[in-house]
């Protein structure tokens, strides 16, 4: 599970790329080059609305440790605005506080802030727990979770505890588990507090290949904007075309319930990961008006290595290559080859429970008994561990 060469080893591109702006200059980005400029155009072209202003990091996790201060920020301003009386930041947020609500399962990276809300963390060891500031809410997972799709009621989940509660249909199951956001919502509200943002990725990935229902975005996104936040959506793992139908994990959901709305579009994007195809290469992206806020606080932002002159090179020339070789399109094409050899073998096999995903993220997930899904666990340790190399 290699999602970081993009363009595969040693693409010879991006290795002339890099060796020749190396030879020319590396240098701390305290020193403007064009490299940074030009990369910040092609990469904000990629995406839609009004996401134009790029914050350049060295890592996914930087990238979505600066995505939660953004948020920070935005929600300070709007506190500011709502009393404006209060000059001292301070002293109107003794009486609140920002909330970030997050899903179970996700990860979204390693610095503090990031493992405040990395639920997958949550459930590791005793080093981190689930913070007051952050709301858990259940991961809309239609397979196994606690409201599955068209399953045995009264099956349980994995962990053995909670009951799951059968949908009928895709829609139920998204206006269901999108409730819990919902309710998150208005409880932080009603408790005098903000709510900050929801971090999400539109395919999570450490959580086991999930894809939300349809709406689900939706109705989420909805709800928190509602409630004054912003929608963070963590493309570190999932961006640049991974999943052949799309460029963009967020825009995957987009494909609804068939309501007339508009397109969802974050208010921050997160890249990292195959963004340099190797290189310690990531990004912030998001809107003049969620920066002017990050401005206006008056802390400047400086990374001495994230954009460098080489890690730049590296991205344009992933970029250039993205395009050119037409790897969405060949990440549809074999993600979609993939899918029928797998339901094949499926179908003649009943350690295969579930086939998911899009492209080039696919998940299979192995089962001892299809009804009650009791997880192969060692069986599928023994496949990822030896069968590559049989």
């Amino acid at each position: 599970r290699n999602n970081v060469a993009h363009c595969g080893h040693g693409h010879p591109d991006i290795v002339r790329a890099i060796t020749y702006q190396m030879e020319q200059l590396n240098t701390n980005t305290r020193y403007l080059h064009p490299h940074a400029s030009l990369l910040s155009k092609k990469l904000s072209d990629l995406l839609p609305g009004s996401l134009d202003v790029v914050f350049f990091v060295n890592s996914g996790s930087e990238a979505n440790d600066l995505a939660l201060r953004l948020a920070r920020a935005h929600s300070m301003q709007q506190s500011r605005q709502s009393s404006p009386m209060l000059d001292d930041y301070s002293q109107n947020k003794s009486k609140s506080k920002d909330h970030i609500i997050t899903i179970d399962h996700a990860y979204h990276g390693h610095t503090l802030a990031t493992l405040d809300v990395s639920p997958y963390k949550h459930h590791q060891g005793k080093e981190m727990e689930c913070p007051g500031h952050v709301r858990r809410v259940p991961c809309p997972d239609v397979y196994r979770g606690m409201h599955s799709i068209n399953k045995k009621t009264g099956d349980k989940e994995s962990n053995g505890d909670t009951k799951q509660q059968n949908c009928m249909s895709e829609i139920e199951a998204a206006k269901t588990y999108a409730s819990y956001v919902e309710l998150e919502c208005e409880e932080i509200i009603s408790q005098g507090n903000s709510v900050s943002a929801l971090i999400l990725e539109g395919g999570m990935s450490v959580a086991g290949v999930i894809f939300p229902p349809k709406s689900y975005l939706r109705r989420c996104v909805n709800a928190v904007r509602k409630a004054g936040g912003l929608y963070i959506a963590d493309e570190v793992q999932t961006g640049f075309g991974r999943l052949g139908k799309c460029i963009w994990a967020f825009q995957y959901s987009n494909d609804d319930d068939g309501d007339v709305s508009e397109e969802i579009i974050p208010d921050i994007v997160t890249v990292g990961k195959p963004f340099g195809n190797g290189m310690a290469l990531a990004a912030v992206i998001t809107t003049p008006r969620i920066a002017s806020a990050f401005e206006s606080l008056g802390v400047e932002y400086f990374n001495t290595f994230a954009g460098s002159p080489v890690c730049c090179a590296a991205g344009l020339s992933m970029l250039d290559v993205l395009s050119k070789e037409r790897l969405q399109e060949n990440a549809s094409d074999v993600g979609n080859y993939l899918l029928e050899l797998f339901s094949e073998v499926q179908s003649r096999n009943e350690w295969i429970g579930d086939i998911r995903g899009s492209g080039l993220f696919l998940g299979v997930e192995l089962v001892r008994d299809r009804q009650t899904l009791e997880p192969a666990t060692e069986e599928t340790s023994f496949i990822c561990r030896y069968v590559p190399f049989l």
